[in-house]
């Protein structure tokens, strides 16, 4: 695969060219330099790493985490067990974020079954206790 304008490389990664810049000034991705005929040209290792950054997003990896793991195949001495880490760190994350979404859940079910559906606003559970927290 050749090196690609901006707007082939967006078109092939799935992404918006505003995207592509965004990781830019994030320091996500390297911007290559500007030749004299004005066009940044992309090379085939532009997109696997796009593509890294989307995969890594759909684990639910922040763009700051995403950033770590991407310095690590820079690193040199970095291996399996420091992706390893950074996963189960991710995953601690996210069973904390499920154990308080399932918190709210639960709350939000038992005032959904005590409300009437009927009424007045101030007469409404929901309402009521919301606006005692």
């Amino acid at each position: 695969m050749d090196a690609m304008l901006i707007s082939a490389l967006a078109r092939k990664a799935g992404v918006n060219v505003e995207t592509i810049r965004y990781y830019e000034r994030r320091g996500l991705l390297s911007r290559p330099p500007r030749p004299a005929e004005g066009y940044r040209r992309y090379p085939p290792e532009a997109l696997n790493r796009l593509r890294f950054i989307k995969s890594a997003q759909g684990l639910g990896f922040t763009l700051k985490e995403i950033k770590e793991l991407l310095a690590l195949g820079t690193g040199g001495d970095a291996g399996c067990p420091d992706v390893l880490g950074i996963a189960q760190q991710k995953i601690r994350q996210i069973e904390e974020k499920i154990r308080s979404l399932e918190s709210m859940h639960r709350a939000l079910v038992e005032l959904a079954e005590s409300c009437p559906g009927e009424g007045g606003l101030f007469r409404c559970p929901i309402w009521e206790s919301m606006e005692l927290r």
